[in-house]
């Protein structure tokens, strides 16, 4: 690079020499230009890279949420998977994953139903995408993953959770990642050749269909599949209660997601150093809105959900509480950089709803997932995209999309924008069913899914991992028998207790 100096001795000898002066100063003007060049690459994936880690940072987050969901016989097992999704989901997104749902090859697009480039990240960084934007997505990828972890829990095997958390982040999720997120999908916003769906495009932003649509069906159909745990729905198919072991870890757990959400969303943005249209507003300004946005609408679920089940059950229920706030997260994803501040409290107000409601449901059909994520994730999910359809303002879509895409439905911006919302819907339903059933389906049939009655009964961290993470106490999940049952037949049979032995459960 020229150097920058500039000096009176600099330029002392260009007084009578115009050319000469001339090109002194361009080769000065190219050097501060080059040098900003560098400085806004710097920055954009800084940017991007402190996202990733507060995407990544949401694993913690999902950890805590589930250990606390789950009851303290199942503590082990559910860390390990969530532990397992990181670790398994990084190597299938880096093998395969990535390429399906990114790969682009220079001059040869991927066609628009799959990505055919850069496995195993062979021929990267390019010019277009550097490793953090690979890191941010990968990220993502695992979230997916750890949503389905929730809804099987307390009841799976574990090589059940290596095989479809490998065949998720690897496969599924990438192919519709790809759809609408890589210039190559076919229902892409930023199609790069070819006709734009409804010449607009589907709108979802950080993920509302995505990620949390894939994890929520995926754990959908894994539960189904296996059917509600031991003792949570009596004879009669009344519900009972299966109360996870520690509301605290559950309400650290809401906060590491809420924290890791500011990476989810505006993180989105992949960049940051940008203007729009020469004004003082740019592309910080936007990520700033959205930070705003996606508070709004958790809030506001949050709150919606204390004061209507207070009204439905008469106490207040803090489980509640924090599932209502992340059912909020999950609806605006989709739509937390197109809409207004006050357009996120009423997407906030009617995830609590479609969540309380699908509760209801999940009750009536014997429908049994520890995490509710199933609902919260699918459900809020699904209402998340079609709130973009009808809520998305057009300047901010003009922003971020370019200009002449229509906006939403309640915005005069017609019908094209809700009806891509819409098919986003139903392909994302169709393909994750056609793909994880079969897989929960088959691993069924060959007795690779689901634990035995009576481990489950006992616990899965005494039968599948040696021992209990806490000394472990409940009467109420009538497991002590199971449990008694279970230490007698590993205990040698030569052994006796003496007297004066203290028990060791």
């Amino acid at each position: 690079m020229a150097s920058l100096s500039c000096s009176p001795n600099d330029l002392a000898p260009l007084i009578n020499q115009s050319t000469a002066a001339a090109t002194y100063l361009c080769a000065q003007f190219d050097a501060i230009s080059k040098k900003l060049v560098e400085t806004t690459y710097a920055v954009d994936n800084t940017y991007l890279l402190f996202s990733a880690y507060l995407v990544f940072a949401m694993q913690l987050g999902f950890a805590m949420l589930c250990a606390g969901s789950v009851r303290a016989k199942n503590t082990m097992n559910i860390m390990l998977t969530n532990v397992l999704d990181a670790a398994a989901g990084g190597l299938s997104y880096y093998l395969f994953g990535f390429a399906f749902a990114f790969g682009t090859g220079t001059g040869t697009p991927s066609s628009g139903f799959i990505g055919k480039h850069s496995f195993a990240l062979r021929d990267y960084p390019s010019p277009s995408a550097d490793y953090s934007f690979f890191l941010y997505h990968w990220a993502f990828a695992i979230a997916a993953a750890g949503i389905a972890s929730g809804s099987i829990a307390e009841r799976t095997q574990f090589v059940a959770y290596l095989i479809y958390s490998s065949f998720l982040t690897g496969f599924v999720y990438p192919v519709v990642s790809h759809w609408f997120w890589s210039s190559d999908g076919w229902a892409s916003p930023t199609l790069s050749h070819g006709t734009v769906l409804f010449r607009s495009g589907v709108i979802d932003f950080a993920g509302s269909g995505v990620v949390h649509m894939v994890g929520g069906i995926a754990g959908l159909w894994g539960a189904f599949i296996e059917g509600p745990r031991v003792g949570r729905f009596d004879r009669t198919g009344r519900s009972v209660a299966l109360r996870g072991h520690s509301a605290s870890l559950v309400v650290l757990g809401s906060f590491l997601l809420w924290f890791g959400w500011y990476g989810f969303n505006p993180g989105s943005f992949i960049t940051i150093a940008k203007g729009y249209g020469g004004g003082y507003y740019g592309q910080w300004s936007a990520i700033g809105r959205t930070a705003v946005t996606t508070t709004l609408a958790g809030s506001t679920a949050a709150l919606t959900t204390l004061f209507s089940k207070r009204l439905l059950v008469g106490h207040w229920n803090v489980i509640d509480v924090c599932n209502g706030l992340l059912g909020g997260f999950a609806a605006i994803t989709s739509g937390c950089a197109v809409v207004e501040p006050w357009a996120a409290i009423v997407c906030g107000f009617v995830a609590a709803w479609v969540l309380i409601g699908l509760n209801k449901v999940a009750a009536k059909v014997e429908y049994d997932d520890p995490l509710e994520a199933a609902q919260l994730h699918g459900g809020c999910g699904a209402w998340g995209v079609l709130f973009t359809g009808l809520f998305a303002k057009g300047e901010y879509v003009e922003e971020i999309y370019g200009v002449g895409r229509p906006c939403g439905a309640l915005m005069g911006g017609g019908w094209r924008l809700l009806a891509a919302q819409v098919v986003q819907i139903l392909v994302v339903c169709g393909w994750v069913t056609a793909t994880m059933a079969p897989l929960f389906y088959g691993l069924h049939k060959m007795n690779l899914l689901r634990i035995s009655r009576e481990d489950e009964t006992a616990g899965m961290d005494l039968t599948r991992h040696g021992g209990f993470a806490y000394a472990y106490h409940d009467d109420e999940d009538g497991s002590s028998a199971g449990v008694g049952l279970m230490m007698r037949k590993i205990e040698p049979a030569s052994s006796s207790p003496s007297p004066t032995a203290q028990p060791q459960v």
